[in-house]
């Protein structure tokens, strides 16, 4: 999974279940309370944005 974080200017390359990260470059690490808020704003854009995409091409697919 990548994931794109525009505030940090980075992406998001992995994650564990325990909450640490690995971004792009980088080690594994937990993300500081700025960090998490700046990840879990971008995963939640990109949530919405695929959800777009998945009504368009559900709604074409009706054709």
């Amino acid at each position: 999974m990548r994931l794109y974080i525009e505030t940090m200017d980075t992406e998001l390359v992995d994650y564990e279940p325990d909450g640490r990260v690995r971004l792009d470059g980088e080690d594994w690490s937990t993300p500081t309370l700025q960090e998490r808020r700046a990840i879990l704003h971008a995963a939640q854009t990109e949530i919405e944005r695929l959800q777009d995409l998945v009504l368009a091409l559900d709604r074409d697919a009706g054709d």
